[in-house]
């Protein structure tokens, strides 16, 4: 996608042309160069953003184009300072005393551009300032009562800048045009622009080092260029045509807010929030299982409110609803060991999952993207354990993994995890199933599976990332809806 910086005026600003043209409002508005759908990115920096201004209009007519736009209209037309910033006030509120304890005068006003404050020490919280709100120059007032908080937040626009500030306009966008790739003139430009998403601090990353640089060059045989993002990145998602979530997933999380945002954008997305939505709660998982009547072990939905009766046998597995990894889910024997882990995981939720227990020496995973078999592994049970991975160890002990070509594993097996994703939707999906006593059962469908490299892609090899890279080209291919 070409990238344009929309104005009231033509700028002079030193940006490459390949980086981005520069355009004004009237131009957008009227010629028909700039309306083929899916085709532009658009930085909006017009002098209003009031409702029915020029600058309102185009925001309102890229999004009505298709084209990718900050900000947004959304963003014009709500941008009030929310209940302070959710899940990152404690971090955000660290950050404002420690840059702003210096400051002896009881107010002060920052402004933002494109995610580089004209108050250096405010750096990082500038970058979550400009991650949360989406445009490209914000005005920022700090008071100082007990604290230093936040008395408002708005967007600005270049005409109220000082030559200091313009300065600084130029160089952020510099960086920010650049900051997707530097390349070199006399190379091809890639069609599509890829992030990878992942998480530097996550203990257990669905993905090894090794299995991620597999997946860039196989995103770049296909005519992908691709960068590695952090949570940090949120604002960089309108830079790309598509995202690939390589971090463990969970709904009230940022791999759920980029999902979300990168879909509202128009990217491909894999996994889609709705198929995290759909496999990061058991109890969903559980009744589409069982209105589509996929098989399952036997299970009870347990109520926090009501009287839980015992169930008429043990062993049976309690289940925390949105888990990962195995975690929040407890094998219990006896009656008192019941209550126990009732006890402990009714404290996180309202409704747990009780499950039969079935011994098996191995789990099938079958992973599916795109409606197609992608491997087929056997993860086996830790040593002296009932899982594959036994967390009550100061290190967690594995299991062995072994790998097997999709079309050497039983029919049954493949057809089972292709009925069930179905009904969550077309992305990379890892479906873990048990084989007990010659029938096959559905554990759980993962959306965001393991793929490591030396265990999922052994037998595949390339074949493997090759088959997610399609999956991702088709996604951008399909006919606009």
């Amino acid at each position: 996608m070409s990238i344009l910086i929309i104005t009231d005026k033509k700028e002079s600003w030193d940006i490459d042309q390949e980086q981005a043209e520069i355009i004004t409002h009237k131009e957008y508005i009227s010629s028909r160069a700039y309306q083929p759908p899916h085709k532009f990115k658009i930085i909006n920096l017009c002098k209003s953003f009031q409702y029915q201004s020029l600058g309102y209009y185009v925001s309102l007519l890229a999004e009505a184009r298709g084209h990718k736009v900050m900000p947004a209209v959304s963003e014009m037309v709500g941008f009030k300072y929310p209940s302070l910033l959710r899940d990152d006030f404690l971090e955000i509120d660290d950050l404002i005393q420690k840059a702003l304890f210096v400051i002896e005068q009881d107010s002060v006003e920052v402004t933002i551009c494109l995610g580089i404050p004209d108050y250096e020490r405010l750096q990082k919280a500038a970058s979550i300032l400009f991650n949360l709100y989406q445009a490209p120059i914000l005005k920022v007032r700090f008071i100082k009562r007990d604290k230093w908080i936040i008395q408002s937040l708005k967007p600005g626009h270049r005409f109220e800048l000082n030559q200091v500030q313009q300065d600084l306009l130029a160089d952020a966008l510099v960086k920010y045009l650049s900051g997707k790739n530097i390349f070199n003139k006399k190379m091809e430009r890639k069609q599509y622009g890829l992030a990878i998403l992942i998480n530097e601090e996550d203990p257990n990353p669905p993905s090894n080092a090794a299995a991620l640089q597999k997946m860039a060059k196989a995103a770049e045989r296909f005519g992908f260029s691709v960068e590695f993002i952090t949570k940090n990145d949120f604002s960089k998602l309108v830079q790309y045509d598509a995202l690939f979530i390589r971090c463990t997933t969970q709904v009230d999380h940022f791999t759920y807010r980029f999902a979300v945002k990168a879909q509202l954008e128009g990217l491909a997305v894999i996994d889609d929030p709705g198929s995290i939505l759909r496999c990061t709660n058991k109890v969903y998982l559980y009744e589409l299982l069982r209105r589509n009547k996929i098989p399952t072990p036997q299970t009870r939905i347990l109520e926090k409110s009501r009287k839980t009766s015992y169930p008429e046998e043990f062993p049976v597995i309690l289940k925390q609803p949105d888990g990962a990894f195995s975690k929040g889910v407890i094998k219990v024997d006896n009656k008192t060991a019941f209550q126990d882990a009732l006890k402990q995981l009714f404290s996180k939720s309202d409704l747990v999952v009780e499950q039969e227990f079935l011994p098996t020496e191995f789990d099938w995973r079958v992973g599916i993207c795109n409606g197609k078999p992608l491997y087929v592994s056997k993860y086996y049970m830790a040593r002296g354990h009932w899982q594959i991975v036994n967390w009550g160890r100061k290190k967690p002990d594995e299991g062995p993994a072994e790998t097997i070509a999709a079309e050497d594993a039983p029919k049954r097996l493949i057809n089972l995890a292709l009925k069930a994703t179905k009904l969550i939707g077309d992305g990379l999906y890892g479906v873990d199933i048990k084989q007990f006593k010659n029938r096959f059962y559905i554990i759980e469908i993962n959306d965001n599976p393991n793929i490591d490299a030396g265990i999922e892609d052994k037998i595949a090899k390339n074949k493997l990332y090759n088959g997610i890279m399609e999956a991702f080209l088709q996604k951008l291919n399909a006919p606009k809806k």
